[in-house]
């Protein structure tokens, strides 16, 4: 199963209702049609019963999470998905989504997300089944689309990240949000959710299995990591 943290873009969510977290729990979720019809990529399929047991034992933590049995996903989700698998009739295993507000102030702080990814590993491995789990953290790096900044790349302050986000995530995760917003643009601060996939991992030090950089020919740098653990 994996657990993917993304953020919607005012699809599932409007600013009539903003959750901060809110987990999906449903047996399976659409695409949505986000002004052009809905991306032709397959449904998703849900794990409610890992979904249920994540809530509980989360909530009980002392995290609130939204509850969510019915939504349908966006970009920020099927994406990522697309990314790895490919164009295919279906996705390859049971997909729990797990939205995360970094659309409109206040956000979660990186502190938070951290310290929620340790309270989702306890939950899973807590699961009484034997199942094997990937954590998605998910969220573009350094890119402002708005403004008299708008197309703003910091490579370094990005790689830096990367480097943080492995050896010293803890650290990291006391950033504040500022720091994004001046290093990495007004969007940059999604990169909270990839905290909350490395809270979600072992103490210690992971294996880097993969690791990539990249601009594109568009206003969103793009870095993949893929981390196990040892």
């Amino acid at each position: 199963a994996i657990f993917l943290v993304y953020n919607d873009h005012a699809t599932a969510f409007s600013l009539e209702m903003i959750p901060t977290f809110a987990i999906g729990t449903a047996a399976e979720f659409q695409p949505a049609d986000e002004g052009y019809g809905p991306r032709p990529v397959p449904k998703v399929i849900g794990h409610p019963e890992l979904a249920s047991h994540i809530a509980q034992s989360v909530i009980q933590d002392d995290f609130d999470l939204t509850i969510v049995n019915k939504m349908d996903v966006d970009h920020g989700l099927t994406v990522p998905l697309s990314l790895m698998c490919g164009q295919v009739q279906a996705w390859p295993c049971p997909v729990i989504p797990f939205a995360v507000n970094v659309v409109q102030y206040p956000v979660p702080s990186g502190r938070r997300c951290f310290m929620l990814g340790q309270a989702i590993r306890r939950a899973v491995e807590s699961y009484d089944q034997p199942l094997k789990v990937q954590i998605w953290g998910t969220g573009g790096m350094s890119h402002q689309l708005q403004g008299p900044r708008a197309g703003l790349i910091n490579a370094a302050w990005d790689n830096k990240f990367l480097d943080r986000l492995i050896a010293d995530p803890e650290g990291l995760s006391k950033v504040p949000h500022i720091d994004y917003v001046r290093e990495a643009g007004s969007e940059g601060i999604e990169l909270v959710m990839w905290l909350i996939a490395r809270g979600a991992m072992s103490d210690q030090a992971p294996k880097v299995v993969h690791r990539f950089y990249h601009v594109p020919a568009s206003n969103t740098a793009v870095g993949h990591l893929v981390l196990e653990n040892q």
